[in-house]
């Protein structure tokens, strides 16, 4: 018989086999010049030793990539002529293309980003209300295979994972648009200040790409942000949030929304793989969750379905004894969705249960609604074109 970390080593692999069936293209232009955003320290090194230059360079090269955010070989001032015309035939330093960009009344920013292969997903950036600094929040994938019944993401069906050159590229982007080059260093304050992967997909269905890529964002001899002022949030996918504590330790957000199995397993159907008990279980043993970091649940407020006083007791008795916090989030309409908002004062009745036992239960107000950037709101109209993805079935949940 299997041991208990033997199946989930199986479930890992079955999961991770499942994700390359929507692996992305190869980062090339049409031309045939490899882009060098997303690759690792190791692969781009091997790239400057294939064209005969010593593995070196590469330093050099993540300095101005990650850095100073230079996209052009002939401004890399440190860098020899020649060598810069060699780099110039062979590789690019490419970005998504900003196919649109709203700018909402609260100042929250949307980018509606298109890919070599015509694909595309959206990226808000959400600034404070108060100080100079702000949040991005990233997407995974195009589209979604969970169907969550609350998402608008989730009526698009999964059309590719993204790879570490688009993941990574949509903050690099983004600190384009602000001007925010070179990285600031250490504790300088930052307008693009955390990541928050709670954009399309689930970021633990393509967890190669989204590790490689905020391994790249967590260098502190690039973009430097700290494993601190990363969150990735999942509907609950176990076996991959063990890894994802083991190998990168960011802060982890746990989209709940139910505390009973019968509801969440209708508008989270990944439950039906992985229920509460075993998510909540991975929560408890997730590496460095502490008072100082604590595990964040994620609760939209659903009128009259998921919002009762006992089921804000429920969830109390769920949690307890972990450190934790709730983000209650008023559900954000969007065209055709079934569910209604809870009303403000249900939301202040289930907080208060919350905050007397405890928790912090923070309302996460709305942002951006007047460009659908909010919560849940985020689609497009990505199509299956890809050599045969068009013939192959999405992941099933879990």
């Amino acid at each position: 018989m299997s041991s208990p970390a033997a199946l989930t080593a199986d479930e890992r692999a079955r999961i991770e086999a499942k994700s390359a069936l929507f692996d992305p293209p190869e980062p090339t232009t049409p031309d045939g010049r490899r882009d060098l955003v997303g690759l690792s320290r190791a692969q781009l090194a091997a790239e400057l030793v294939a064209i005969g230059e010593k593995p070196f360079r590469a330093k050099q090269l993540w300095h101005w990539i990650y850095h100073q955010g230079e996209t052009d070989f002939s401004a890399m001032s440190s860098i020899a002529r020649p060598l810069q015309g060699r780099l110039a035939e062979r590789f690019v330093v490419g970005r998504p293309e900003a196919a649109m960009v709203q700018t909402s009344q609260d100042q929250t920013r949307k980018f509606l980003f298109r890919f070599r292969d015509g694909q595309e997903a959206e990226t808000v950036y959400i600034p404070d209300r108060v100080e100079d600094r702000g949040a991005v929040c990233i997407s995974s994938q195009v589209g979604c295979t969970l169907s969550c019944r609350f998402c608008h993401t989730g009526t698009q069906q999964l059309v590719r994972n993204l790879g570490p050159a688009e993941i990574v590229g949509q903050f690099m982007a983004a600190r384009d648009s602000y001007g925010e080059w070179p990285s600031p260093h250490g504790e300088t304050p930052r307008l693009l200040s955390t990541i928050v992967l709670m954009g399309m997909g689930e970021p633990l269905y393509n967890y190669a790409n989204v590790a490689q890529a905020m391994r790249i964002v967590m260098d502190h001899e690039g973009i430097g942000l700290s494993r601190r002022r990363i969150t990735l949030s999942t509907s609950g996918v176990v076996p991959m949030m063990d890894q994802v504590g083991a190998e990168l330790g960011v802060n982890l957000a746990v989209s709940l929304h139910a505390v009973r199995d019968e509801l969440r397993d209708e508008i989270v159907p990944l439950n039906r793989k992985y229920p509460i008990a075993e998510v909540l279980a991975a929560c408890r043993r997730y590496p460095g969750a502490s008072n100082a970091r604590r595990i964040t649940f994620e609760y939209i407020m659903l009128q009259d379905v998921n919002d009762s006083e006992a089921e804000a007791r429920e969830l109390v008795r769920l949690i307890s004894g972990m450190p934790a916090k709730v983000n209650l989030i008023p559900f954000n309409p969007w065209p055709g969705s079934r569910f209604t908002p809870s009303t403000p004062a249900r939301i202040e009745r289930f907080a208060r249960i919350v905050m007397d036992a405890g928790f912090a239960a923070p309302v996460r107000q709305p942002r951006g609604q007047d460009i659908l950037a909010a919560c849940g709101q985020l689609r497009t109209e990505g199509q299956r074109v890809r050599a045969g993805a068009a013939l192959a079935p999405p992941p099933p949940a879990g």
